[in-house]
C-alpha cells in the first residue's frame, strides 16, 4: 500500500514539477498544456469512480463534462451582459465567481446525472454503454439546436472568472486551481473506494449475485457512485470552459467520452493516478505525435492496442508499486 501512495504521489508530483518548471523557463504554453492535463486528469478521475471501480463502462460521461461547461459559460456570459440567467418563477443572476459556479455546476450535474443514471442502470453491459451513449448525443443535438447560446458556434465569454486572490489569467496560477482540484478529487477518490460503501460498490462489481444475496442492493451502490462519478466530471467541464473562456457542442460529443475513456485506460482502469498519468501522456503525444503525422490518433490507436492486449494494467500497472489497485 505504502509503494502504491508513493507513485501515486510521484505522478501528480510529476505533473507540478513540469508546470513548474515551463513556468521558470518561461514556457507559458507548456503550463496551459499541463493545465489542460490536470483538467482531462480531473474528468479521468471521475469516470473512473464509475468505471474502475464500479464496473460501469460509460460512453456518455462528455453530458457531465458538457453540462459543467454550459452552466459556467452561461452564468459567466450573463454576468457579462449584466442580465439574469432566469426571471420566472424566481431571479437567477449571473455570476463571474469561480467559487460560485463550481457549486451550480456540480448541483446541475448531479440532477441530471440522478435522472439518466437511474435509467441507463436498469440496463447492463452493452444495453448500459448505448443508453449512456443516447442520453449525451440527445444532449448534444440539443446543444447544437440552442440558439440562445450559439448552437453549434458555441458560446464565448471572452473574462475568465475571478477566483479570491488570484490571477486567473496568470498561466500557473490558473494551474494552481487546477492541481488543487484534482488533488482534492484524487482523495475524495481515495476516501470513497476505501470505504464501507467503496467495498461493497467494489464487490458488486465483482459479483453482483453475491452481494444481493448479503442484503446490499447493488442498485443503489452504483447510481450514488454515477452520480458521484458525474459531479467530477462536471466540475472539470467547468475548469475547461473557464480554460478555454468558450464552450461548444463539441464538449458533449462522444468523442469527448472516448477521450475521457483513453486516459483511464491508458493510465490504469481502477488506480488512483492512473487517469493523471493518462491525461499526461495524451497530451503529450497529441503535442509529439501531431508534429509528426496528421495522422496521430491512428498512432495512438496502436498505442492503446498494445496496452490492452499487453498491458491490461495501463501505464501505472507497467510501474513498481502500480501492480496492485489503491
Amino acid at each position: 500500500m505504502r509503494r502504491v501512495a508513493i507513485l501515486n504521489a510521484t505522478v501528480f508530483a510529476a505533473l507540478v514539477a513540469v508546470a513548474l518548471v515551463a513556468h521558470l523557463a518561461g514556457a507559458p504554453y507548456v503550463v496551459t498544456l499541463a493545465t489542460k492535463a490536470a483538467i482531462f486528469a480531473l474528468a479521468g478521475v471521475g469516470l473512473n469512480l464509475a468505471l474502475g471501480y464500479g464496473g460501469m463502462v460509460s460512453f456518455g460521461h462528455a453530458v457531465f463534462f458538457g453540462i459543467g461547461g454550459y452552466v459556467t459559460g452561461i452564468f459567466a456570459s450573463h454576468a457579462a451582459a449584466g442580465t439574469p440567467v432566469l426571471t420566472f418563477p424566481f431571479t437567477v443572476a449571473g455570476s463571474a465567481e469561480m467559487l460560485g459556479l463550481w457549486p451550480m455546476a456540480m448541483v446541475v450535474t448531479a440532477l441530471a446525472a440522478l435522472v439518466i443514471g437511474a435509467l441507463s442502470l436498469r440496463t447492463s453491459g452493452v444495453y448500459f454503454i448505448m443508453v449512456t451513449l443516447a442520453f449525451a448525443q440527445m444532449v448534444y443535438y440539443f446543444a447544437i439546436s440552442w440558439r440562445a447560446y450559439g448552437g453549434e458556434d458555441g458560446l464565448s465569454f471572452y473574462v475568465r472568472n475571478s477566483f479570491p486572490g488570484l490571477n486567473t489569467f496568470a498561466p500557473l496560477q490558473f494551474f494552481a486551481i487546477a492541481a488543487g482540484l484534482l488533488a482534492l478529487a484524487m482523495g475524495f477518490s481515495a476516501l470513497v473506494t476505501r470505504s464501507r460503501f467503496g467495498l461493497a460498490l467494489q464487490a458488486a462489481r465483482a459479483n453482483r449475485q453475491r452481494v444481493m444475496a448479503s442484503g446490499i442492493r447493488p442498485f443503489a451502490l452504483q447510481l450514488t457512485a454515477f452520480v458521484l462519478s458525474a459531479v467530477i466530471v462536471g466540475l472539470a467541464g467547468s475548469l475547461y470552459a473557464d480554460l478555454n473562456r468558450f464552450v461548444s457542442p463539441a464538449m458533449l460529443s462522444w468523442h469527448m467520452s472516448g477521450e475521457i475513456m483513453v486516459f483511464v485506460i491508458l493510465g490504469g482502469v481502477g488506480r488512483l493516478a492512473g487517469p493523471v498519468a493518462g491525461a499526461g501522456v495524451f497530451i503529450l503525444l497529441e503535442q509529439v505525435l501531431g508534429g509528426v503525422s496528421e495522422y496521430w490518433q491512428a498512432l495512438l490507436g496502436l498505442l492503446l492496442l498494445a496496452i490492452v492486449l499487453y498491458a491490461p494494467g495501463g501505464i501505472l500497472g507497467l510501474l513498481p508499486g502500480g501492480r496492485r489497485h489503491v
